[in-house]
């Protein structure tokens, strides 16, 4: 089982142009073959006019579910590099559709493993990556009069401060591998001389921007 993965962070587009062919990387994060099936026949749907919409999606938190498709380029030139840039990157849960627009300059088959990779490795640039990671969640709680400089002391550690609450007293959500909830249990005793309470909430995926 897999305790991390990277995700693009939101839908968005990119154009490149090379040889004056016009390389339209659409992505989008997706959870199913049919989300992405989807959003593949939107992106046709959205540019007609375009003699090709190559695509490559990967899903599953191991990335074990693997599908592309050159869409009329010659065989291996189009989906698979597409597809090997979201497995280098290890991206998963993410689908990639390349519209090309013919510029009148033949690319010749390594031309078109380059201008595809590259299309969908510049998007990955420009839309941004999240990583997933499966972490132990521990909720602190304190009083109002110690929050603020304990909130200063968990954002300057190592811990990852997943979320914070406010209401009848100052809680603080930590993800954690499961090994160092000891060694944080016993620093935040010491921090606080007891005083704050950590209650285990079980584990859960955990997102943040790369």
């Amino acid at each position: 089982m897999t305790d991390r993965y990277l995700s693009v962070a939101r839908s968005g587009v990119h154009e490149i142009e090379i040889k004056r062919s016009r390389f339209l990387c659409a992505l989008a994060p997706v959870t199913s073959e049919e989300a992405a099936r989807e959003f593949i026949a939107a992106r046709r749907r959205a540019e007609p006019g375009a003699r090709h919409h190559c695509h490559a999606f990967v899903l599953g938190p191991d990335g074990r579910t693997r599908r592309s498709s050159d869409d009329g380029e010659p065989a291996g030139t189009a989906g698979t590099p597409m597809l090997e840039v979201l497995r280098r990157r290890s991206i998963t849960d993410t689908v990639a559709v390349v519209t090309r627009y013919f510029g009148g300059v033949l690319l010749g088959a390594g031309g078109l493993i380059r201008a595809y990779g590259q299309s969908v490795s510049d998007a990955l640039e420009v839309v941004g990556v999240l990583e997933h990671r499966r972490l132990r969640l521990v909720e602190v709680a304190v009083s109002y009069d110690r929050a603020g400089r304990l909130e200063n002391d968990l954002r300057a550690s190592s811990y990852l401060v997943h979320a914070t609450h406010f209401d009848a007293s100052a809680r603080f959500e930590i993800g954690l591998a499961p090994d160092e909830v000891p060694a944080f249990e016993g620093w935040l005793a010491n921090l606080t001389n007891g005083e704050a309470t950590a209650t285990e909430l079980g584990d859960h995926w955990v997102v943040h921007r790369r």
